[in-house]
């Protein structure tokens, strides 16, 4: 899990693709969810794993020597992952073995990209080879895609004459370049609007005002846009939550605009298109900008200037009302939102966030206000405990794309309680500590799973369920771990750990566990939430908060 979990961390920060290797079929189990993230996330990972040998009397070099090669012997090894995996296929003989390892990676970095799986007998991995050459230039992934004319045309004109346009994203600034590039597109078609929904990475930056923040699927803007433009976006917006008005018209681009892996999806988009989000977005800012469309002119006029004028004073007013959420309570207790902000400004301003808040992120987003491309990477999936090893391999690949060890950027880790829990922490911060990865981790700790909570809600608003404790539900993480403790204790007590239950506390302390990062020790920090939240819902009795 964790290994994996780096992998993937490491994988989406460079887009480079990683490789993990494990053992047998109980190997490829102890994958569990981080194989579901690295799918989902679009994660380009490689996953070797040995195969049971198939001789048993001593016919090859390689048979089976031991008890457990029967044990571990399964009819289908690859169908463990197989269903979340681009490609899964079986190193048969050595003598083929760089073509295989290249066919799976040219699958891996294709787009949609993601993990893929090969395995090998003993027998093979023991086979004699004379040693061989494969031309590396003639493997290469398959090139990003374009938008037709046609389409060119058909969106620019649709966004330059709506009212209310909108972009909701998920994965586009993976793409790190697509940042500064969708932000071209909003300061040419002035009044235009981003709605990042936390596909996997920071699409949009807050500092500009066509900035929404980050939702999961649920915004006003939806509501009242009159065209949507949908890029690179598994869930633009959930139907019985929120959903586009009539007549608003939707256009989708995606490199899996079918959405292969997901058995049931549709949109009521008047077109969609296969292609990649910068090339897109390049397309349609160039055509709008040219002499022949017809839409320089009318982006210059007075109209578009009072729209850019009155989206600036929405996004003033946005960030006032997330900077008064801020707030401790008058006995020192706190909630997410004057944590993070903090947290924001103990940390350097480069800092990497790797995140799993869960039904926190929202809070965690505004207060963050990610501006730099890379800056932001969320768990791309549902499966629990991503950012443990995320935030490791991610720390690991700074580091490297920087010079070495020590030159990469700072990296913190904002992980819910119950999150914290899954991402094997014994083994993260082992790791941590036995090779040198400091990172900072922040626990949210409100003392139970409030996801389940919200989830019943949704269903059953007056039900029994809403009337009765977290403890009842079983939710509850009474009596609460000592989650900083844990930490310490797998890391032969190196890491720095505290516990901070009052804003006081937290001022102080957080100061301390940075230093600690930067001098090279890892640190995590306890947050003890119990204070008021805002107009989102905070406190004991909140829903997100």
């Amino acid at each position: 899990m964790v290994a994996l979990s780096m992998a993937d961390g490491y994988a989406r920060l460079t887009s480079k693709p990683q490789c993990v290797i494990v053992h047998v079929d109980v190997g490829t189990q102890g994958l569990g969810a981080a194989i579901h993230n690295a799918s989902c996330g679009r994660a380009p990972v490689l996953i070797f794993a040995g195969l049971s040998p198939y001789t048993i009397e001593g016919e090859m070099r390689g048979s089976r020597t031991e008890y457990i090669h029967w044990i571990q012997d399964v009819p289908d090894q690859k169908q463990i992952v197989n269903q979340y995996c681009r490609y899964s296929g079986e190193i048969k003989t050595g003598k083929n073995v760089k073509q295989i390892v290249n066919r799976a990676l040219s699958f891996a970095m294709s787009d949609p990209k993601g993990p893929v799986y090969l395995l090998g007998a003993r027998e093979v991995m023991e086979e004699d080879l004379e040693p061989y050459h494969l031309d590396q230039s003639f493997w290469h992934p398959v090139e990003p895609t374009a938008l037709n004319p046609e389409a060119v045309e058909t969106i620019a004109h649709a966004l330059v004459n709506a009212q209310e346009p909108l972009v909701i994203t998920g994965y586009s600034g993976r793409n790190h370049a697509c940042v500064s590039t969708l932000v071209h597109l909003a300061d040419t078609v002035k009044g235009l609007r981003v709605l990042d929904t936390g596909g996997s990475d920071m699409c949009y930056p807050a500092d500009h005002r066509g900035w929404l923040g980050l939702r999961y699927a649920v915004d006003e803007a939806i509501r009242t846009a009159d065209v949507i433009l949908v890029l690179d976006c598994d869930v633009p917006w959930i139907n019985t939550q929120c959903h586009p008005k009539e007549g608003a018209k939707i256009f989708h681009v995606d490199v899996d605009p079918l959405k292969q892996q997901m058995p049931v999806f549709y949109l009521k988009a008047l077109r969609r298109y296969r292609a990649d989000s910068e090339t897109a977005l390049k397309q349609l800012t160039e055509y709008t900008e040219s002499e022949s469309s017809g839409l320089k002119d009318k982006v210059s006029t007075k109209a578009f200037e009072e729209r850019w004028q009155k989206l600036g004073e929405q996004h003033e007013a946005k960030l006032e009302t997330i900077k008064s959420l801020a707030v401790a309570g008058d006995d020192g207790s706190y909630a997410t939102s004057f944590l993070i902000n903090r947290v924001r400004k103990a940390c350097p301003q480069d800092t990497i966030w790797c995140i799993e808040a869960v039904t926190n992120t929202a809070f965690v987003a505004d207060q963050l206000q990610a501006t730099i491309p890379g800056s932001w990477i969320n768990c791309g999936g549902g499966g629990l405990g991503w950012s443990g090893g995320g935030a490791l391999g991610v720390k690991l690949a700074s580091d490297s794309e920087s010079g070495g060890p020590g030159k990469g950027k700072f990296v913190c880790q904002i992980v819910g309680d119950g999150t914290y829990l899954f991402s094997v922490p014994g083994s993260v911060y082992w790791i941590a500590q036995r090779y040198k990865i400091p990172i900072l981790t922040i626990v949210l700790n409100n003392k139970g799973w409030n996801a389940p909570r919200k989830s019943l809600l949704l269903v059953h608003p007056d039900g029994a369920g809403s009337k009765v404790s977290n403890e009842e539900h079983n939710i509850s993480f009474a009596p609460t771990p000592d989650y900083s403790g844990i930490a310490k204790a797998a890391s032969g007590g190196e890491c720095w750990a505290a516990h901070a239950s009052t804003a006081e506390d937290l001022e102080r302390l957080l100061k301390e566990a940075v230093e600690a990062v930067k001098a090279g020790r890892t640190a995590v920090l306890d947050a003890h939430l119990d204070g008021p939240q805002g107009k989102y819902g905070g406190g004991k009795a909140a829903l997100v908060g």
